[in-house]
């Protein structure tokens, strides 16, 4: 009977991403097909060879597209390739992409697994291609990697165009696995891909367009048809369980905070789970430290947190992970008022300390504090992973590359290190020293700083947290870089200026290794 039920939440959950990827191909007047396929690069005197697949196609149109390679001087490259139109009678369009190395597997020095990650950005590109060429369905090439193939696709057609006029849009074509018998596997990476693509739209919304209760609502719409339960706690049930912390921050604004409790149940109920919390400003404007007007706009995205993990939830359950998951999502906004937080004040904490509110900016780890103490009272988790932007300081250390990553646990940054080098999306491990708590305690007035002392603001906000998290494992993903706007070299499949969604498969990756250690 519990098979029986995963599989009909498996069903629902991939009718629903059908439908969405049908969304706007369907307003076509006609099926205009393309297909994307692979070329390894040029090595030594030997000339660019095209995939399995590739070569197929290649002999169903006798040869033409091996011609095709040789005459433009297609040598290979990762991501660079031609469209070529009318090669074959069914597939209009026949998009032919650079893979790059055959063969290529992890590297070292990059920590990312490089033939998983050619075929992300082959695919990507490819199908992005045939996208603006007008096509209603692609056709990708597995390329020896069909998950990975489905998420570069799925990832690069994805547009947030919901606020465009419907003649405007681009059309979102219809993926499809090209010679390959993995659907398996492709559907898997089309879960994970869309998935991610939820947290971006999530993230993306403007902010009038996404409050909290907007958000809640569109958090019951996406978990709810897949099995997973979501609680809408309000204003009352926050104060009754004295979250004064998250409630400090809320005041400044006339949007009314919402909690949500989400729970995915995949095995034993009695198992202890693993809690995510999600930070989720839908906007920040600095209270009353107002950010600049240039860059104000973007802080519609603090809350990438909380949507990473409503994109996480949503893939577990349609991947049916068999592991307990129960995430606390704080929503409000960090608005100037008369009602606003001032600079200075003080409130105290569930665990009895006291948390200045020093900088009314740093209002991240302030919204926080109270929610990741009673989850962790009510829920008694095995294992805590938050997720949140809260330090300038990982953009100009690590720009776009990587999600800052700390953790009081060996275990679990081996464990996230080999699920970023699998999906391409990597973390890379910062210190929390002691060093860092020095900055935060002791104060005259209070025992903890929201602010600490220097510039190294993410290794402060994470001091911050690791003081509320006494003894479980712990692990806190800073998203400042990665979760929000790319601006400089985003990676080839997601879109410049827009909202990335990151690091949703990461975290994906991560809870399928602890779910299921046994396989690879």
């Amino acid at each position: 009977m519990n098979s029986v039920r995963l599989m009909y939440r498996r069903i629902q959950c991939a009718s629903q991403a059908k439908g969405q990827r049908r969304q706007y191909a369907e307003k076509c007047d006609s099926v205009i097909k393309g297909v994307v396929v692979g070329v390894y690069a040029k090595e030594g005197d030997r000339q660019p060879k095209m995939t399995p697949s590739g070569e197929k196609f290649d002999d169903r149109v006798q040869g033409k597209i091996s011609d095709l390679i040789r005459e433009t001087g297609i040598k290979g490259q990762l991501g660079k390739g031609r469209v070529f139109m009318n090669v074959d009678a069914e597939f209009r369009a026949v998009a032919v992409v650079g893979v790059g190395q055959e063969g290529a597997g992890f590297n070292d020095l990059e920590m990312i697994d490089e033939g998983m990650e050619n075929v992300r950005v082959a695919a990507g590109v490819g199908a992005r291609a045939l996208q603006l060429q007008g096509c209603t369905d692609v056709f990708v090439d597995s390329m020896e990697y069909p998950e990975q193939a489905a998420e570069g696709s799925s990832l690069a057609v994805w547009r947030y165009h919901t606020n465009r006029r419907l003649p405007t849009r681009t059309h979102i074509p219809k993926l499809e696995l090209y010679d390959s018998p993995d659907s398996d596997a492709w559907l898997r990476g089309l879960f994970k891909a869309e998935s991610q693509n939820l947290a971006r739209r999530l993230s993306d919304t403007p902010a009038n367009q996404m409050t909290p209760s907007i958000f809640a609502q569109s958090a019951v719409d996406a978990l709810c048809p897949c099995g997973v339960s979501v609680e809408v706690r309000g204003m009352d049930w926050i104060e009754s369980k004295s979250l004064n912390s998250f409630l400090m921050v809320a005041k400044g604004s006339c949007e009314a905070p919402i909690v949500l409790e989400i729970a995915y149940c995949g095995t034993a109920p009695k198992d202890k789970p693993i809690l995510l919390l999600g930070k989720g400003l839908t906007f920040n404007s600095g209270g009353l430290y107002l950010r600049p007007k240039d860059c104000l706009s973007m802080y519609r995205g603090c809350m990438a947190g909380a949507a990473a993990c409503v994109g996480v939830i949503r893939a577990a359950a349609a991947l049916s992970l068999p592991i307990n998951i129960t995430a606390l999502l704080p929503l409000c906004e960090n608005m100037s008022s008369g009602m606003a937080a001032k600079p200075g004040d003080v409130v105290t904490l569930l665990n009895g300390k006291s948390l200045g509110f020093v900088d009314v900016s740093k209002a991240g780890v302030v919204a926080m504090a109270d929610p990741l103490l009673y989850a962790q009272a009510a829920y008694k988790p095995f294992m805590v992973v938050d997720v949140a932007t809260v330090g300038y300081a990982v953009c100009p250390a690590l720009g776009g590359s990587a999600a800052g990553f700390f953790s009081n646990s060996n275990f679990l940054y081996k464990q996230f290190e080999k699920a970023g080098a699998l999906t391409g999306d990597r973390i890379w491990r910062l210190p929390l020293w002691r060093y860092f708590k020095e900055l935060i305690m002791p104060n005259e007035t209070f025992d903890i700083s929201n602010r600490g002392r220097g510039p190294a603001s993410s290794c402060i906000a994470a001091a911050v947290l690791h003081e509320l998290v006494p003894c479980v494992d712990w692990a806190h993903l800073d998203i400042r870089n990665v979760g929000m706007l790319t601006r400089y070299n985003p990676l080839p499949y997601l879109l410049k200026d827009c909202m990335t969604g990151r690091p949703t498969r990461t975290i994906v990756q991560f809870l399928y290794q602890i779910a299921c250690p046994d396989r690879k």
